[in-house]
């Protein structure tokens, strides 16, 4: 079928692993002659890659499905993703779906668009997580002066209380051969920075014999790229060698994700995490030992099952005296076919937003501390192509927020700033240099 006359939009929720995906997606549309349109414009074809990570999650996705059918009921809607390989059957009965795409086919969706008529029942293609094998290329581009640079999928840890391995399947990951040469093409694109994304990236090597360390080393040395972020590392995979090489590498910024989940050793054990406490402590020393300024954000989840009063006070202290700058906090969300489910000591939902609120409110406090700890200092921006009553926006290589006027020639350019005040939105007021 010809499709040089028909449009297509796209909704992504969740993580920066699913805003890759999708724009490799979106390609894969294009070079079948389809014309991109928002998501708020009617479209012949809506595509959500959704999320599965939260039950909130679950109640975006089916929001945004709906909304899809509203913008145009006589479109073709497909619903790809992580809600979709793991509650596939709930997604097809939403009114106006026509096709569910699992883990293994949502890069090959468009070989399942033989017409566009509307299908009377939505037509499912799904696997069990042993059988997602494949890793696709993956890097977002387009949106943002960054892309997001798929380089792992998948995950072997199995917590308690996570269904992402059932969703995307076992540790994977290409060659580093492979990925620095999708970094060069990237940056021939003019993308600035690239941010390195997947399920478990310091878990790199399963596939290839090689390591994490061994990748950032490797990207680090290619010289049209202007700056490397690395996203999410677990704090047992995060070590001392690689802090130390980040500290001194040519292009990778000082700023650390790290996910903690919980603030006490019991609650780590109930979640089935891989460190301590002592360990966690001990990485966030190291890092303000050789990076000082860095940037570190640290994931939580408020209200996990068997999470007691008393060890909550204890992990908010806990989290309270380390020197991080900005937590992730997430209410604990209970997932069908997680071993979390069997845990005694259900903490009711309202506790959960409560104590997830108090952690909100402590990173809230650890920001403008950051922010206020690096006023009077220089550093380079990077300014991004997003605009707001007459305000673009750039971020340091430590990730902090900055705003100024409006200015074309400031787009996807890097400049040196001096860090002046807070304003009132909490972004850093600058000075050029």
């Amino acid at each position: 079928m010809d499709f040089k006359d028909k449009t297509v939009a796209f909704a992504t929720l969740g993580c920066k692993l699913n805003f890759s995906e999708t724009s490799t997606i979106a390609r894969s549309f294009e070079e079948k002659g389809f014309s991109r349109v928002s998501f708020k414009d009617k479209a012949d074809v809506y595509v959500i890659n959704t999320c599965s990570v939260t039950d909130t999650a679950d109640k975006k996705s089916r929001t945004i499905i709906r909304q899809a059918a509203k913008h145009n009921p006589a479109a073709f809607i497909v619903v790809t993703g992580c809600y979709a390989q793991l509650k596939a059957e709930e997604a097809a009965l939403i009114e106006g779906v026509d096709l569910v795409i699992g883990a293994n086919d949502k890069f090959n969706i468009t070989k399942y668009l033989e017409n566009l008529e509307k299908h009377h029942e939505s037509e499912v293609h799904t696997c069990s997580f042993n059988e997602i094998t494949d890793f696709q290329h993956s890097y977002s581009y387009g949106d943002r002066t960054r892309s997001f640079l798929k380089v792992q999928d998948g995950c072997n840890y199995f917590c308690t209380y996570c269904t992402i391995p059932l969703a995307r399947g076992k540790s994977r990951n290409p060659s580093i051969e492979s990925i620095v040469n999708e970094a060069k093409s990237v940056a021939e694109q003019g993308i600035k920075e690239i941010i390195l994304t997947g399920v478990n990236i310091g878990d790199f090597g399963n596939s290839t014999g090689e390591s994490f360390l061994e990748l950032i080393k490797a990207l680090d040395e290619v010289e049209t790229i202007g700056r490397i972020r690395v996203g999410s590392v677990e704090p047992n995979l995060l070590t001392d060698e690689m802090i130390l090489f980040m500290a001194s590498s040519k292009r990778i910024a000082p700023h650390f994700h790290i996910p903690l989940q919980a603030g006490t050793d019991e609650v780590l054990q109930l979640m089935k995490r891989r460190y301590s406490t002592t360990l966690f402590a001990q990485r966030i020393s190291k890092i303000r030992e050789l990076v000082p300024d860095a940037f570190i954000g640290v994931d939580l989840i408020a209200g996990m099952n068997g999470e007691t009063t008393e060890l909550f006070e204890k992990a908010f202290q806990f989290v309270e005296n380390l020197e991080l700058s900005e937590l992730h906090v997430f209410p604990y969300s209970e997932r069908k076919n997680t071993q979390a489910l069997k845990i005694t000591g259900v903490v009711p939902v309202e506790q959960r937003r409560f104590r997830a609120q108090k952690l909100i409110e402590l990173s809230e406090k650890k920001l403008r501390s950051f922010y206020n700890r690096n006023i009077g200092k220089t550093s380079t921006v990077l300014f991004e192509n997003e605009k707001h009553k007459g305000v673009m926006q750039g971020w340091t290589a430590n990730y902090i927020k900055v705003e100024t006027l409006v200015d074309p020639k400031l787009l996807n350019q890097f400049r040196k700033v001096e860090l002046c005040g807070i304003d009132e939105n909490g972004s850093v007021k600058i000075r050029f240099l």
